[in-house]
């Protein structure tokens, strides 16, 4: 169907070997379907032209028709020259300069010749200059044909080797110009009933439009596509494995569940709590396996509800386990869930890669029995040769670590699969947890318990440190604790190591009344839980630390955040550090700490943090700021995909419009063998084939 399209890109004309590699390895361009699926960023008009007595300096491009008039070589020092051509068309003189390639320039552009100029209008000395514009024989280029110049992405590397934005636009121009016409790939009924352009339209018209309105039409086309399949592969993935698997039907609310809501309570459940259970108590009666995401801000009482559900499983017979990402989180929930269940005689053990020999053996063979009826543990307990008696129930902490791939893996630990709950702590935008999770019914708790006070976030300047050490100086003197976060970023991971450890002497200086830990991921597992310990048990005051305290344990008695350097932390990761504090019910405080320079996107990040504390907000923001890729969880999920053209922060309505349409076509269709929908179910196969990388969800 497509054979022109996995033409290898070295047979176009004008490509070559030299330029197919650097196609390949900059963008990952290896056939004409590369090529032309490789979109413009932007598009400028190339429908006027303008006299030189109309510029002005605020002007994006423009283009010119005229002369040159004469060349001159320019010293700019070192050795270096700069060629300088006189361009006038009879309204007034502009200079095009050059920086490289002058003999080249000389020979190509004539003095005297007509042609038309297009570049970025710039003031410098009295006089317009334009930078390495570009430049057409004005007899050969039809003004009334150009329309929208695209601009395509390149890289630095590219730059650096002579490579320009119409370098591209020309080879796929060539392509354009020899392709058939394209077959489409989406049925009649959808595209005709969403007033949809042709595929092969929408493909010439994305690269050449004639007009804005072109344009968009090829855009919105090509969008709807990209998401319409993105969700028809998740929406065909869960509805075959509701069919595939009958899930367990815990009718029973029974003695150890009442037990504990009755007597064990600590707080009443809040609103949201409680309409969340009810979402998960329908599920585990419905006959039908659950598999939900648990959305709740940090502190918004999201383990209570896990606990909830295990009992449910313990009530019917069953047991229940909850996986965390990482060795201290996992005895964080030991002991939360202990704390919780104190007094009742249900049997909790935990299962990590500490836990060895005998220790190991009794606990395998204590979950093989049903002796014990919640395991807590890392994902290891799933991987392992662990086999449950009857597993019920299965939580996962943090659900970027958990994806498609991992919940397949715990289907096969019982008779039918456990009902799954997926919780996080960092709040997804509705339009990609319909993308990345769509596999998973969602609930969301957007309530804090009463009493909870919200946290005070406070910018300050790196130059404000001493009134900022006698804040944390208070805060500590009234009995509180405090965490100050130092950045590690892996690209420069020894410069920050060194500016944490020169860091740590200057604050033991800065406090020497006060006892301080240390914590950043290159320590071993038992130095960090050694000085963990010392902070948990108030044995320290200031813990200074890398992000390896961003998922993880829970001091009510910290109350203070500051996290150095702030601008280089994302709006959730910065979202996440500061849940650490606010845990206990005195006042809390996050203090984002930066130098004076800041861009504006930096700007945006701080004044969002110091304006909201809710989760759901600032994903929101951070998703409009940075994209889907950054957003931690995307490519770990399990549901990787490769966006091509939509933009999930921009394009919510289109991400609805293809989930509704993919849904409606399930429905009527669910065992996909329909031949009204045949083009569908081959296009989806013919996808998976190619550069989407579907394979984890198939």
């Amino acid at each position: 169907m497509s054979s022109i399209l996995d033409q290898d890109i070295q047979f176009l004309p004008s490509v070559g070997t030299k330029t197919k590699e650097i196609l390949s390895k900059e963008l990952s361009i290896r056939s004409y379907g590369d090529l032309l699926e490789y979109y413009p960023y932007k598009y400028v008009d190339r429908s006027k032209i303008f006299h030189i007595s109309e510029l002005t300096s605020d002007m994006p491009f423009v283009q010119l028709k005229g002369k040159i008039l004469s060349y001159e070589e320019v010293d700019i020092g070192k050795r270096n020259k700069m060629l300088v051509a006189h361009f006038s068309d009879g309204y007034g003189v502009v200079d095009l300069v050059w920086f490289r390639s002058a003999q080249y320039i000389i020979k190509s552009y004539k003095v005297g010749t007509e042609y038309i100029v297009f570049g970025k209008p710039s003031a410098y000395n009295g006089r317009f200059r334009f930078a390495h514009p570009d430049i057409d024989d004005a007899s050969k280029l039809q003004i009334s044909e150009m329309g929208m110049q695209p601009f395509y992405g390149l890289t630095e590397n590219m730059k650096k080797r002579g490579y320009t934005s119409r370098s591209i636009e020309r080879i796929t121009r060539n392509l354009v110009s020899i392709l058939p016409p394209l077959p489409e790939t989406l049925p009649d009924f959808i595209v005709n009933r969403l007033h949809l352009v042709s595929r092969d339209a929408a493909l010439r018209m994305i690269h050449y439009p004639h007009s804005h309105q072109e344009m968009q039409k090829a855009q919105v086309r090509l969008k709807f596509e990209e998401l319409f399949y993105v969700q028809l592969n998740i929406l065909r993935y869960a509805s075959d494995q509701r069919r595939k698997y009958r899930g367990y039907i815990f009718n029973r609310i029974g003695d150890i569940f009442n037990g504990f809501y009755a007597h064990h309570l600590p707080f009443e459940l809040t609103g949201a709590q409680k309409r969340v259970m009810h979402e998960i108590r329908a599920d585990m009666c419905s006959g039908r396996q659950m598999n939900r995401l648990l959305q709740g801000d940090v502190g918004s009482g999201k383990t209570l509800v896990a606990l909830m559900t295990m009992l449910i499983a313990l009530d019917n017979g069953y047991q229940a386990c909850l996986m965390a990402p990482t060795e201290i989180l996992a005895e964080q929930h030991l002991q939360t869930i202990r704390d919780f269940l104190q007094g009742m005689d249900i049997r909790v053990e935990l299962l990590t890669g500490i836990v060895k020999g005998k220790k190991r053996k009794e606990i395998l063979d204590g979950l093989a029995t049903g002796d014990i009826q919640i395991l807590i543990g890392t994902h290891a307990v799933i991987e392992d040769p662990v086999a449950f008696h009857r597993l019920g129930v299965a939580v996962s902490d943090e659900q970027h670590r958990f994806g498609v791939a991992q919940r397949a893996k715990l289907w096969a630990k019982s008779e039918n699969p456990p009902h799954v709950l997926v919780m996080t702590a960092t709040p997804i935008p509705r339009t990609l947890a319909m993308t990345i999770y769509g596999d998973l019914d969602v609930s969301v708790i957007d309530e804090l318990p009463p009493g909870r006070k919200p946290i005070q976030t406070l910018h300050k300047f790196d130059n404000q440190l001493t009134s900022l050490y006698q804040s944390i100086r208070r805060q500590i003197n009234l009995g509180r604790q405090v965490y100050i976060v130092f950045p590690l970023i892996k690209e420069n991971e020894k410069i920050d190591l060194k500016n944490l450890e020169e860091g740590y002497e200057t604050l033991k200086q800065a406090f020497p009344e006060f006892r301080l830990s240390k914590i950043h991921g290159r320590m071993k597992s038992a130095e960090k839980e050694a000085e963990m310990e010392q902070f948990v048990k108030g044995k320290t005051q200031i813990l200074v630390a890398t992000t390896v305290i961003e998922v993880g344990v829970n001091v009510p008695n910290a109350s203070v955040m500051v996290i150095l350097d702030a601008q280089r932390f994302g709006l959730s990761q910065l979202h996440q550090l500061r849940g650490r504090v606010g845990r206990g019910c005195d006042q809390s405080y996050c203090i984002l700490v930066t130098g004076y320079k800041l861009s504006e996107e930096t700007r945006k990040r701080i004044d969002i943090m110091c304006d909201t504390n809710d989760g759901f907000r600032i994903a929101e923001a951070d998703l409009k700021l940075r994209g889907p890729g950054d957003l931690e969880g995307t490519q770990q999920s399990g549901m990787a995909f490769d966006l091509k053209i939509a933009n999930i922060a921009r394009d919510g309505q289109l991400v609805q419009l293809a989930r509704t349409e993919a849904q409606a076509i399930i429905d009527a269709d669910p065992q996909c063998e329909h031949p009204l929908n045949s083009l569908l179910w081959n296009r989806l196969r013919e996808l998976k084939k190619t550069h989407i990388n579907w394979a984890a969800i198939s």
